[in-house]
Order: structure tokens, then C-alpha cells, then sequence
């Protein structure tokens, strides 16, 4: 099962980049939007889910922490829409399940041929009996490591699931609230299929996130903690170096994970967890050059839904293997390693993954609602 996602972006290149951004930030933060937005009640729009009048905007970064994949900023105009207010839950998830018996791709036997597109030519199949469920699970280091192969604190597990995210020894009891993980984007279409839903597409999702700041570097601002307020949920640094989960003096493990949907302050649209907490799948293919590809045509692109197909060469002799987008960062994302909660940064993930960090959120198009009202 490969490890699809990469985080680190090495300690030198963060360094550098906070010196020069301590410079540039203040230039980055310009109000615009729709105010006030509307929340849907289940009658007057789609239950939990907010308005987006639509508008244009810079997608993209020309921040000095901006990674390759996020340059340049090019003007992009998208429609209005609807979107969850907040991550898909467990209990939301759980009532899918009741009402379809959907079984989700972690729960499922591997195929061969979905591993095999990841894996590097000529990789010899393995036995069949090595073929089992499952899911990625963060399992952290008891000391220090080096950031350079998240194989280190990464495993696959056996009997990991959106029931028992952690392996067959969790569990999601009293977790209703909290955002599913462990779920696939097939799984996230097949649960936007029942809610007569869609993913976002990238632009909408990031243009969501910016909750009505032009290029500022975080859902919130351009200040990681105004006032020393914490914003997300978010790896700390200040209590452990990343991925470090050994408890200073013992040999307990300290646990990390996603937090409650709503836990911390909405952003401008009144949207919550667009940073943090999980990643969140969209519908786009992954290309590492999109952005620069969108550019290049001169012209205000209007409701991009991305490229026909992936490409990623970070992955090397793997890099046409097929990717979707996630975005927003996670529980394990800081300031000194990942930094994927801005609202830029992007990454391409294997679309038949699951991981214990890893959840989705729903839009909806008007006409759909107003289809959806009539009954």
C-alpha cells in the first residue's frame, strides 16, 4: 500500500522562508466578499451548509512559504454555490452507511491494479494473503527523527477503517461529532451521491477557505496566532518537535488526533475547519503545474474544474499515477514541518487511500437545492 502523501518541505527551506516572510506578510491581508452570508436551516437552503455568492479572486500564492504547486496567483471567478459548513462527521457518515450498507474501500480487499498504478514499473505482485484491508495510520517516534521519510511514522494497518481509524484496537465511541477519517475519494463521492452533494472543486474549496481575505497566508490572517490565540488544530510545537508522541518522561504515548467540527473560530464565511484538524478531499486531479497552466492562458479562468489527468514529479517514475486533490492540512501539520494549513497549499493524494487524517466536506449547486426543496 503506498504512502502516498508527502508533508515535509525540509527545516532549511521553512527557515528561510519565515525570515523573509517576517518582511512581506504585511502586504497580504485585503477584506473582500459577500456579507452577510447565509446558513441554511433545511428551508431557506440546505441544512448546515453556508452560501457562497461567488465572486473573483487570486488563487494561488506569490508568498514567500508558497511551495512550487501554488504559484503563481492568476485571477479565477467562480459561481455561487453552497458548502458544508463544517467537516462530514462520524455520525453523518454512519447514518450513510445504515441507510446504503456501503462498504468503504478500507473495509474492501485491495485490487492489485488500483496498487499497481501506484507502485514503480515492473513492482512483482505479492501474494495474494498479503492482500488485506485497511488503512495509513500516523504512529508517530519516540524521539527526534529526521523529516525525510515519513515511512518512519507512517504504517499501513491491517483492520484500519472509519470505524476503528487507529486499527482494530480504537474506535470512534464518543466520537460522533469529530470528522470521519479513513475514507477514500471514492468513498466521499459515494457519500455525495446519497446526499445529493458534490465535492468542491479546488477553486471552490479555496475560495471558501479565504473566507473573503485576498492572498492572506491563513484562513483567519496573515498572524499563525493572533494575540497567541490558536486558530486550528494543529500540531504543537511548543509541547513536542513533529512526530514525536512519546511523553517526556515516560513511555506513554500522548495522543493526537482530530478535535470536535467547530471546535475553533469560523473563518469569514462563517465556515469552520478550513485549516487544520483534517485534510479534505476535492474533486479536481492533482497536477503539480496546474496553476502555472491556468496562468499561461492570459485570461480570468471562470469555474476551473483542473486538469483531465494527473501528474506529480515528486513521485518520480510514478509521477502520471493517478492523484486528487486534498487541502486545509491536519492535526499534524505545524510550523516547522507541513505548514499545509495555509490556504494555498495543496497536494496530490492516491485517490483509493484512506488515512487517519484524512475527511472531506460537501457543496451543493443552487439548482440541485431547488430540486431538492420541491420534494
Amino acid at each position: 500500500m503506498k504512502l502516498a502523501n508527502k508533508h515535509g518541505y525540509g527545516a532549511a527551506a521553512v527557515a528561510i522562508a519565515f525570515v523573509i516572510a517576517g518582511t512581506a506578510v504585511a502586504a497580504y491581508e485585503h477584506v473582500k466578499g459577500p456579507a452577510p452570508l447565509a446558513v441554511g436551516d433545511g428551508v431557506a437552503g440546505p441544512k448546515d451548509m453556508v452560501w457562497i455568492a461567488g465572486g473573483n479572486f487570486m488563487m494561488g500564492s506569490e508568498h514567500p512559504r508558497a511551495l512550487p504547486n501554488e504559484r503563481p496567483a492568476h485571477e479565477v471567478k467562480v459561481h455561487g454555490y453552497w458548502i458544508d459548513r463544517y467537516d462530514v462527521t462520524n455520525m453523518q457518515f454512519a447514518r450513510f452507511v445504515a441507510a446504503t450498507g456501503y462498504v468503504t474501500t478500507a473495509e474492501r480487499k485491495p485490487r492489485w491494479e488500483d496498487l499497481a498504478v501506484q507502485l514503480p514499473p515492473g513492482t512483482p505482485r505479492p501474494a495474494d494473503d498479503t492482500l488485506v484491508p485497511g488503512g495509513l495510520v500516523f504512529t508517530g517516534s519516540d524521539a527526534p527523527i529526521a523529516l525525510n521519510d515519513y515511512s518512519r511514522w507512517w504504517k499501513f494497518v491491517p483492520g484500519a477503517n472509519w470505524r476503528h481509524p487507529g486499527g482494530p484496537g480504537s474506535s470512534i465511541a464518543g466520537m460522533d461529532h469529530h470528522p470521519v477519517v479513513q475514507v477514500s475519494y471514492e468513498d466521499a463521492l459515494a457519500y455525495a451521491r446519497w446526499a445529493h452533494k458534490r465535492l468542491p472543486t479546488e477553486a471552490e474549496w479555496e475560495y471558501a477557505a479565504r473566507g473573503g481575505l485576498e492572498q492572506a497566508d491563513y484562513a483567519w490572517g496573515n498572524e499563525f496566532a493572533p494575540a497567541g490565540k490558536k486558530m486550528a488544530n494543529t500540531w504543537d510545537d511548543a509541547a513536542r518537535p513533529f512526530p514525536v508522541t512519546a511523553d517526556r518522561g515516560s513511555h506513554e504515548k500522548v495522543q493526537v488526533g482530530t478535535s470536535v467540527v467547530g471546535s475553533f473560530a469560523p473563518n469569514g464565511y462563517g465556515l469552520y475547519d478550513m485549516a487544520g484538524n483534517v485534510w479534505q478531499w476535492v474533486a479536481d486531479w492533482y497536477r503539480a503545474d496546474a496553476f502555472r497552466v491556468e496562468a499561461a492562458s492570459g485570461h480570468v479562468v471562470s469555474d476551473p474544474h483542473g486538469p483531465v489527468s494527473s501528474y506529480d514529479p515528486g513521485n518520480g517514475p510514478t509521477a502520471a499515477a493517478p492523484e486528487r486533490v486534498t487541502r486545509g492540512g491536519s492535526f499534524l501539520c505545524s510550523e516547522t514541518y507541513c505548514i499545509s494549513y495555509r490556504t494555498s497549499a495543496r497536494r496530490g493524494t492516491d485517490p483509493m487511500n484512506g488515512m487517519s487524517h484524512l475527511g472531506f466536506r460537501l457543496a451543493m449547486d443552487e439548482d440541485e437545492w431547488k430540486r431538492e426543496s420541491r420534494h
